[in-house]
């Protein structure tokens, strides 16, 4: 309690700072036309951003890697990454794609067939918790997953028909619920493409081949289809062999406005994986730094998805519907402990699962003048049902064993747990925006949860069920703009789902068996932010935001298990600050700051396992420096700068990692209209730093002692990748 107190007081300079920012910035600038104010989404999600004009009549220019939302968002830390960005940004990995959104970081601990890692106000997200992600408004957050709550797959994505990105910070927007509280991405794809052959290679055993295109209708309706293969070995001891093949076919009708869209999506990969190792195995040679101490370890995903939106309406009525069904596949095999629990064959465990989720969305906007006063208002219904199969299972090189040393019910196949899971959810909400003066407005909205499921444990024959409700306030106060300036006072109430085994006592984690923590279907968090959005230059977009959130229960890991579970109450409090330039039409730099002081608000951190009130994994600073560039001639590319701070590895804050710094580039040349050269360098100053690291125990061979300790995975060295591009 008392480490909160002190970090706000660490803090108030810079939000001093922050508001004499908005003194100065109004009072410095010379008087314009104050702009109309512009709805809750300033820009249809297919505008062309180089024909767009912003809310302040400013022409967004090719290389605008973000739409500005000044007069038109409900908080300071709101925006939308245009595909100009997306198309232009070095990135390793298709998930990365994602670090546009800003502070936020996608790295990897695994193959690269396993979901990748995030991180993002002062959270170690894991693969996905409390960052909500959408895909053609499919929700990509795995509920009670094998591996990991709100585990978030990218890797069946196709950068090719990615659109564009809107992105939220904090529960703000009553549009989004589960996972939502650090914030949110809604990937959108693409209407149309021209047909396009690509094909890659690395210079660590990485290819890939790309095909895509638009056949058009006399009704001017569109099938985009589009099939990618790929591979990747990575610099591992034991080649990653990552194999993947991803097709999509999309059927388009009408406008964004009025018309309607059919999509569907099918990827399967496979791979081996390096798991984080133990420092100890490296520093005593037992392996390289590139080397795994049990090469077995992999996995094995499929997926099938189909989604649409139906949309009607106007310019001050609109209807949008939207469906999904999602059908997948997953097996891991993970030693993360190696030795501790069983000396003689090893701790690898067999996670698996088969999901099959279907859901929805309704919604209906509408714009009103109530005298002098505009308001804009949505009212909105969504839902979704799972239904799971896990199990998880002792193995040796992947063959199952017939016993669970850490499992109290017996052997068999089934030994350690394995469940049938339904779950559903169904939430009611309402937005409304009034423009009270022409310098202020009010954003209220209003969210209703109602969560339910059921578990049967195949292992003891135990079943359980349970449901709740959840209502989340939100609102935001918005002053401006003035000189191009809005300052926003926000707050609201989000939540996290928690793996539904836990909640009704049928999993055999060690911490849910001791009790320590009474796990509910849904964990609240409130949160507040004191933002600034700023245009103090005819192309410099500024953002300021100051936040803090509180959780009833912090989700931690349990590398023993491979979960997330339920544990103490957290505090997270910091800054971030982005600003994009364009100092010329084909030029832009742009820059994302963001610093983050995260404790546990407990002071008996023993009840819960845990030796102090640090909270594990939590980063306390990121930055990133990049540009863009693109004339339309013969050349454009882009450069990424990305620093991770450190982060405690341990409650007790004994052991930390010191993040790491890396710098990507991409380079191109355009022979042609139709054809352009594409040169990727990868970790441009070969930083032997780790992509990510844990503290825990583990034993390192079956004599060693037990010890607690750090696991790394180290950043990929230095590469290449050439990419050639046909477009017919």
């Amino acid at each position: 309690m008392k480490g909160p107190k002190r970090s706000m007081k660490s803090l108030r300079p810079i939000v001093g700072v922050g508001l004499l920012h908005v003194v100065l910035t109004s009072s410095a600038l010379a008087a314009q036309e104050t702009p109309a104010p512009a709805g809750n989404r300033p820009a249809p999600r297919q505008t062309t951003p180089a024909a767009t004009k912003s809310s302040v009549d400013e022409t967004i220019t090719v290389t605008a890697s973000r739409l500005n939302l000044l007069g038109g968002a409900v908080s300071a830390a709101q925006g939308t990454i245009t595909r100009e960005e997306l198309q232009l940004r070095p990135a390793y990995r298709v998930g990365q794609l994602l670090e546009a959104v800003p502070g936020l970081v996608v790295t990897a601990h695994s193959g690269e067939g396993k979901a990748n890692q995030f991180l993002m106000r002062g959270f170690n997200l894991d693969h996905g918790t409390d960052l909500a992600s959408f895909v053609d408004d499919i929700p990509i957050n795995e509920v009670t997953h094998a591996h990991g709550q709100g585990y978030t797959d990218l890797n069946f994505l196709i950068p090719e028909l990615l659109g564009s990105i809107d992105y939220t910070k904090g529960p703000f927007n009553a549009t989004t619920g589960d996972f939502g509280v650090a914030g949110s991405d809604r990937v959108h794809l693409v209407d149309d493409m021209p047909t396009t052959i690509s094909g890659s290679g690395g210079t660590l055993g990485d290819a890939r081949f790309f095909t895509g295109g638009t056949a058009h209708f006399p009704n001017k309706d569109r099938l985009v289809g589009a099939f990618e293969i790929d591979h990747a070995d990575g610099p591992w001891t034991y080649p990653d062999n990552f194999r993947a093949i991803k097709s999509a076919a999309r059927y388009v009708h009408g406008t964004a406005t009025n018309g309607f869209d059919l999509t569907g999506m099918y990827y399967r990969g496979q791979w081996r994986a390096t798991n984080d190792q133990p420092l100890e195995a490296i520093q005593h040679h037992l392996i390289s730094r590139f080397g795994s101490l049990d090469p077995s370890d992999g996995g094995f995903t499929e997926r099938y998805s189909l989604s649409g939106h139906y949309r009607l309406g106007g310019d001050r009525r609109k209807w949008v519907t939207s469906f999904f069904a999602d059908h997948s596949r997953l097996a891991l095999w993970n030693n993360f402990t190696h030795y501790l629990v069983d000396p003689v064959d090893g701790d690898q465990f067999g996670q698996d699962e088969t999901r099959t989720k279907v859901g929805g969305t309704a919604s209906y906007m509408r714009t009103d003048l109530v005298g002098a006063l505009r308001t804009e208002t949505v009212f909105g219904l969504d839902g979704r049902y799972d239904t799971i199969f896990i199990d998880r299972r002792h193995t040796r090189q992947r063959v199952v064993l017939p016993t669970c040393p850490d499992s109290p019910y017996g052997g068999g196949l089934y030994v350690c747990n394995a469940d049938n899971v339904q779950e559903g959810r169904v939430a009611g909400y309402v937005q409304n925006t009034t423009h009270w003066l022409p310098w202020l407005r009010t954003v209220v909205g209003l969210r209703e949860e109602y969560y339910h499921g059921a578990d049967h444990s195949l292992v003891t024959g135990y079943f359980g069920r349970v449901g709740q409700t959840l209502f989340q306030p939100k609102g935001s106060l918005i002053f401006g703009p003035w000189q191009k300036t809005e300052l926003y006072l926000s707050a609201g109430r989000g939540f996290h789902s928690n793996d539904l085994r836990g909640v009704v006592g049928t999993f055999s984690g060690d911490r849910f068996l001791a009790g320590s923590v009474l796990a509910p279907l849904m964990t609240k968090a409130v949160s507040e932010e004191i933002g600034i959005r700023s245009t103090p230059l005819r192309r410099l977009n500024t953002q300021l935001a100051f936040w803090r959130i509180d959780f009833d229960s912090e989700l931690m890991y349990d590398a023993d298990e491979g979960v997330n579970e339920a544990g103490p109450p957290s505090r997270r409090q910091g800054v971030e600050f982005s600003a994009q330039y364009n100092p010329l039409s084909w030029v832009e730099l742009n820059t994302d700051i963001a610093y983050s002081h995260a404790r546990y608000r407990t002071h008996d951190p023993e009840y819960y396992g845990i030796g102090g009130t640090y909270v594990a994994n939590a980063p306390n600073f990121i930055w990133s420096f990049g540009v863009l560039l693109d004339n339309k001639g013969p050349w454009f590319g882009g450069l990424q700068v990305r620093w991770l701070g450190g982060y405690p590895l341990l409650e007790d804050n004994s052991l930390r990692a010191k993040g790491y710094r890396e710098v990507n580039l991409d380079a191109g040349y355009r022979f042609s209209k139709r054809l352009k050269l594409t040169v990727s360098i990868f970790n441009l100053t070969n930083s032997h730093d780790n992509a990510i690291e844990y503290g825990y125990d583990y034993r390192i061979t079956p004599m060693a002692q037990a010890i607690t300790g750090a696991t790394v995975h180290p950043l990929e060295p230095i590469s290449a990748r050439f990419a050639l591009t046909l477009t017919l």
